[in-house]
């Protein structure tokens, strides 16, 4: 696995819960890639982040929507009413490493809005089509973080 900044996020694991997710982080660490997995047949990465209230970390396979090398994570939590918990850890410690295939790029995540918003929100229903329909089923706006690279 390449690393793009001298230092990934270290610390304790959190236990996975969710048996999808379990499962997928399985298949991934064992193939080395998250090339081994995806959703409706796109594309996923994982997201490791810091848990917000425990400090541990977690690993949230999310589809890939990707720009020049700049990643969204968009909090549709499938149309829900409320934010995945995910959402809460990002704004509380945006430090987040990115695995894509087998490289770990790692960035601070901002939640954008406005005409960029509306931009990635393009990008994001391009690369996941079912995201408009999940806007459709929720009355909050859908939160999207972009992931840009350490400098």
């Amino acid at each position: 696995m390449v690393v793009t900044r001298a230092m990934a996020l270290t610390g304790e694991y959190a236990e996975e819960k969710a048996g999808w997710v379990k499962d997928q982080l399985a298949k991934i660490d064992e193939t080395g890639t998250t090339d081994s997995v995806g959703v409706a047949g796109q594309a996923v990465v994982v997201f490791t982040y810091r848990g917000r209230k425990s400090g541990k970390l977690y690993r949230r396979p999310l589809m890939r929507v990707e720009h020049d090398g700049v990643y969204a994570a968009v909090a549709s939590k499938g149309g829900a009413p409320q934010h995945p918990t995910w959402y809460y850890s990002f704004l509380g410690d945006p430090e987040i490493d990115v695995l894509d295939g087998t490289v770990t790029t790692s960035g601070v995540a901002r939640e954008i809005s406005g005409a960029e918003r509306d931009e990635w929100w393009e990008r994001a229903v391009a690369a996941y089509p079912p995201y408009a329909e999940y806007q459709t089923k929720t009355d909050r706006l859908i939160p999207i973080f972009l992931i840009e690279p350490a400098k």
